[in-house]
């Protein structure tokens, strides 16, 4: 199925009724199979567009005199673009006068990246320390609510959120998504937790509109990532670049017609294709997987390389400079959007296809029927970038999340000048 261009087309079941599949584990391992591919890095081996190092972080029972500090939690330090730029988003975000300690898996990226305090996210005994020493909890972008990873992962959050209750610190979801709730012990847990939260923002109309139906009304912006500095498009003639990912749909041959696709596109037009991996354990070393399978065309082989990034402002770059970006990945379609680049979609996950209905760009539904016009969809937008408007809309809605944060962070700060000044 080839979705139409047509906001609120292709947005599937989240929510009891209409529960989607857990994400499945990765085809691909990546790591071991980069050598197969050409693949474009820094010097000393760091993947192109790193940035400097800046002053290491502050240790978790420092912090400036007076500040406020709050515990982001998140998918950080996962070598995940998407989460980097979500990260990035929310620290902008948080209100003068606020501090951040962040939950992070790879602490040491983060901290020089960032330049803030972290604690290993991996420990909750670890993270509840953290919790203690802070002020409010703020669980940042992403579906952190969801048991599609596990029903273990959502306790995980549901256990720092009912410790922040106790402990009387208030608790902020951000720009958050829904589900898929896929237990029915799940569905009742979350119905549970969301009322303990001082504030919500939901970055899709169908989390909104689960929520609602158990009572909960918040408010609704696009995703937090459109919050990021815009990009003027520049790639008129430029490369194609792909934003791929070990997919469940997609198994062995299933690939195959779209590396011909891709094959007729490039060699049309004279482009060069450029792989781009947004998660660096999961979708680095694709193009070497599926060439060492023979999947690969050989012309197609000639114009391809992988291009790892670090950051995604570099990643931005990249995309403004692109005639085509054909992403898989949420963010990566996101970004891509932001750059002004012309973009199509290969949906693995309603949240995919939802976005490129917003954005208002071609998506094929991957596990549906090829659409047979699929190649000429991506000749007519090639070089042809997004309407402006959609954009500027969809920037404009995602400060929708600053503004709840700025609501529960600044009526804590309030209560905390009330008590200092009763002591």
């Amino acid at each position: 199925m080839l979705a139409p261009p047509v906001a609120g087309c292709c947005l599937a079941g989240i929510g009891p009724s209409a529960a989607r599949a857990p994400h499945p584990p990765p085809i691909f391992t990546s790591q071991a199979q980069v050598g197969a591919a050409r693949v474009v890095v820094g010097e000393a081996g760091e993947p192109a567009g790193s940035r400097g190092i800046p002053a290491p972080a502050a240790s978790l029972d420092q912090g400036e005199p007076g500040a406020h500090r709050a515990l982001l939690c998140g998918y950080y330090g996962e070598h995940n673009l998407g989460d980097d730029a979500l990260l990035e988003v929310l620290l902008s975000q948080l209100p003068a006068g606020w501090e951040p300690l962040v939950t992070a898996r790879d602490q040491g990226m983060v901290q020089r990246r960032f330049g803030v305090a972290t604690t290993d996210r991996r420990s909750l005994a670890g993270v509840l320390r953290a919790l203690a020493q802070c002020e409010a909890l703020v669980l940042g972008g992403g579906s952190l609510l969801q048991d599609s990873t596990s029903f273990k992962s959502l306790l995980y959050y549901a256990a720092l959120i009912v410790a922040a209750r106790l402990q009387g610190k208030p608790v902020g979801l951000w720009g958050q998504g829904l589900g898929p709730l896929r237990r029915r012990r799940s569905q009742l847990l979350v119905r549970a937790l969301l009322p303990l939260a001082g504030a919500i923002s939901w970055r899709d109309p169908a989390s909104a509109a689960l929520a609602a139906g158990w009572g909960v009304k918040a408010v609704v912006g696009s995703d937090p990532v459109w919050g990021l500095e815009a990009r003027t498009w520049q790639g008129r003639g430029g490369p194609i670049v792909l934003c791929w990912r070990p997919v469940a749909q997609l198994k062995g041959e299933d690939w195959r017609p779209y590396l011909q696709m891709l094959d007729q596109l490039a060699a049309a037009a004279d482009r060069s294709v450029l792989w781009l991996p947004f998660h660096q354990e999961q979708d680095r070393g694709l193009l070497a997987t599926l060439h060492g399978r023979g999947l690969v065309p050989p012309r197609l082989m000639e114009r391809s390389r992988e291009l790892v990034v670090a950051d995604p402002e570099v990643a931005l770059e990249h995309f403004a400079g692109a005639s085509l970006v054909v992403a898989m990945r949420l963010h990566g379609l996101i970004l891509a959007a932001l750059a002004g680049a012309p973009c199509a979609a290969l949906s693995y996950d309603p949240k995919v296809a939802a976005a490129a209905a917003a954005i208002g760009c071609p998506c094929q539904v991957l596990g549906e029927p090829l659409h047979p016009g699929l190649l000429d969809t991506w000749r007519r937008t090639l070089d042809h970038p997004p309407e402006a408007r959609r954009l500027a809309l969809l920037r404009q809605e995602a400060q929708t999340h600053r503004l709840e944060l700025e609501r529960l962070l600044g009526r804590q700060s309030r209560l905390q000048q009330d008590r200092d000044s009763a002591a």
